[in-house]
């Protein structure tokens, strides 16, 4: 007989599980291909701030989490030689954009709970509008294999709210979260020191975003 513990410890797994296969299905298809089209020069103005940031913050190998077309990555290949700059996404579409964006970077199908990489390859791992789509269920999953693929920074850029609200997203329940992300990375990795904190708007290319960089002790 399977314990109630074990089985309760089963049905949270699955629950996970689900969760995670319907917002990556949700991103994979037409969806997130709208998502590809509405943004296609939404990275234009995005230059000088990868340029301080990557001053400020030196890396050789960058990957980001959720990179769509490549719109930071673009700007990051201009720093970095693209064969250290790699993007991963589940939308097979904004991989092909990618290529046309950043070329020589390397663009990588790939589920965020699930990184295809080694631990603390990279010197930077970050986010930019990507884990406001994480419910509660998988957001650890993903924040997690951020941090593991990280060898020393960590940037999140996401809306921020002091307490978790949902909020609908075209349609879609369960799709966008607001949260204090920052709080979230410091309470769930004590080793990690936050080293930056700031605001981005139209003005930088982005969509009114609280960012952090943090840096392991």
């Amino acid at each position: 007989m399977v314990s109630s513990s074990k089985s309760e410890r089963w049905r949270v797994i699955l629950k996970i599980k689900a969760e995670a296969n319907r917002l990556e299905a949700v991103w994979s298809g037409d969806f997130g291909d709208d998502y590809v089209d509405r943004n296609s020069r939404a990275f234009e103005r995005r230059g000088p701030f990868w340029r301080e940031l990557l001053r400020e913050f030196p890396a050789q190998r960058v990957l980001e989490v959720g990179c769509n077309l490549g719109g930071n990555l673009h700007w990051i290949a201009q720093t970095i030689s693209p064969r250290d700059v790699f993007g991963v996404d589940v939308n097979p579409r904004a991989l092909e954009e990618l290529r046309v964006n950043a070329p020589g970077v390397n663009g990588v199908w790939s589920v965020a709970r699930e990184l295809p990489f080694r631990d603390r390859w990279f010197d930077l791992v970050f986010t930019t509008g990507v884990l406001i789509h994480q419910p509660e269920s998988t957001l650890p999953l993903v924040m997690s294999e951020i941090v593991r693929c990280s060898k020393r920074f960590i940037l999140c850029g996401e809306y921020h709210s002091e307490e978790v609200i949902e909020v609908p997203y075209r349609g879609l329940q369960g799709a966008l979260y607001k949260r204090d992300y920052g709080r979230a990375y410091s309470e769930l990795f004590p080793e990690l020191l936050l080293r930056k904190k700031g605001l981005l708007g139209p003005e930088e290319g982005f969509d009114r975003v609280t960012y952090y960089v943090f840096e392991r002790t």
